[in-house]
C-alpha cells in the first residue's frame, strides 16, 4: 500500500479521535514523511509500533480487502483502514517499541548513499567511454571514502553504537559494513529471543502442513535488507569461522544442498549476533 493507513495530514486533524493504542499499529508510511510521522507519534504517546516482529506485511491490498470484507465493510478509505488496524492492535495486544534514533536514521541514509555509489561504480565500467572511466572512477572512490569516514565518525561518536559494532565485528565473517547494516536494519537485535531474531530477518523455516500433506519448510517474510547484508559474510564464515564452518560442512555431509546450508549459516550468524549483543560480550570470549 502506497498511501498512509492514516494520512500524515489527516492524522494531525484526527489524532484525538484515536486512542494511544492505535500508535502501536503498523504505520504504512513511505518516503520522507515516515521519519516525521514516527517522531510525531513518539512525542504524543511515548512509543509506537511499526510492525510486529516476524509478522508478514499487512499493507498488501488483498489482505486489507479480505479483512474489510470479513468485518462487513466494503468501503476502502484511510479512516476505515485506520479503525481496522486499531482493532487488530487491540486484539493482538501489540507491544510498543521505541522508534529509531536520529543516529540510526543518519546511518541508514549514509549506508544507502554508499550502496548507490557502489552501483554507480559498477555501471560506470559498462556505460561510459574508456577515456571517461578513470576520471569518473576516481570521483566515485573519493565519494565512497568520504561516506565511509562519515559512517565511522557517527559510530565512534555514539558509545552504545560503538560497543554494539565492536561486538558484531568480533564475529569472524562480519566486518564494519555488515555490522553497520545489521545495526541500522535490525536495531531490535539483542532484545529478542533467537527464534524471533531469525523470524524478523526472514531466516526462520516456516512449516507448511495440512491434514496428511506435509510441505517443505521454507523461509519467507522478514527483512530482505538484512538477508542481503549477511549473505556474503555467511559465505566467508563457512571458511574462516570455526562454528559456521562446522555447521556448513555437517549440512553438506548429510546431503543438504549448498543454498540451504548457506541459509542455515546466515540464520546462525543472526542468532549468534543476537546472543552476543544480549550478553554484551565478544565472540572470542566464550564459545558461540
Amino acid at each position: 500500500m502506497t498511501k498512509l493507513a492514516l494520512r500524515h495530514s489527516h492524522f494531525g486533524r484526527e489524532k484525538q479521535k484515536f486512542p494511544a493504542s492505535f500508535l502501536k499499529q503498523q504505520a504504512f508510511i513511505t518516503g520522507a514523511s515516515k521519519r516525521a510521522w514516527l517522531n510525531t507519534g513518539s512525542a504524543l504517546h511515548g512509543s509506537i509500533r511499526v510492525r510486529p516482529a516476524g509478522s508478514a506485511k499487512v499493507s498488501d491490498l488483498v489482505a486489507i480487502g479480505s479483512r474489510l470484507i470479513a468485518n462487513g465493510r466494503l468501503a476502502k478509505t484511510d479512516r476505515v483502514d485506520a479503525a481496522l488496524l486499531a482493532k487488530m492492535g487491540a486484539l493482538l495486544e501489540l507491544r510498543a517499541d521505541q522508534p529509531k534514533s536520529e543516529t540510526l536514521h543518519d546511518l541508514k541514509q549514509l549506508a544507502t548513499a554508499r550502496l548507490a555509489l557502489i552501483k554507480d561504480r559498477t555501471a560506470t565500467t559498462h556505460v561510459l567511454p574508456s577515456q571517461q572511466i578513470k576520471r569518473r572512477l576516481k570521483q566515485i572512490e573519493r565519494d565512497l571514502s568520504q561516506v565511509t569516514e562519515a559512517i565511522d565518525a557517527i559510530v565512534a561518536a555514539d558509545k552504545d553504537l560503538a560497543t554494539r559494532a565492536e561486538i558484531l565485528t568480533s564475529i569472524p565473517g562480519i566486518a564494519k559494513v555488515t555490522a553497520c547494516a545489521i545495526l541500522t536494519e535490525m536495531p531490535e537485535l539483542g532484545h529478542l529471543s533467537g527464534k524471533k531474531a531469525a523470524a524478523l530477518a526472514g531466516l526462520a523455516p516456516i512449516s507448511r502442513q495440512s491434514g496428511k500433506w506435509q510441505g517443505k519448510e521454507r523461509i519467507q517474510g522478514g527483512r530482505a535488507s538484512v538477508r542481503r547484508a549477511v549473505y556474503l559474510p555467511a559465505v566467508v564464515a563457512t571458511r574462516f569461522n570455526p562454528d559456521m564452518k562446522a555447521k556448513y560442512e555437517h549440512l553438506i555431509s548429510t546431503g543438504k544442498c549448498k543454498k540451504l546450508a548457506i541459509t542455515a549459516v546466515m540464520r546462525k550468524l543472526i542468532v549468534t549476533a543476537n546472543a552476543l549483543l544480549r550478553d554484551q560480550r565478544k565472540w572470542g570470549e566464550y564459545p558461540a
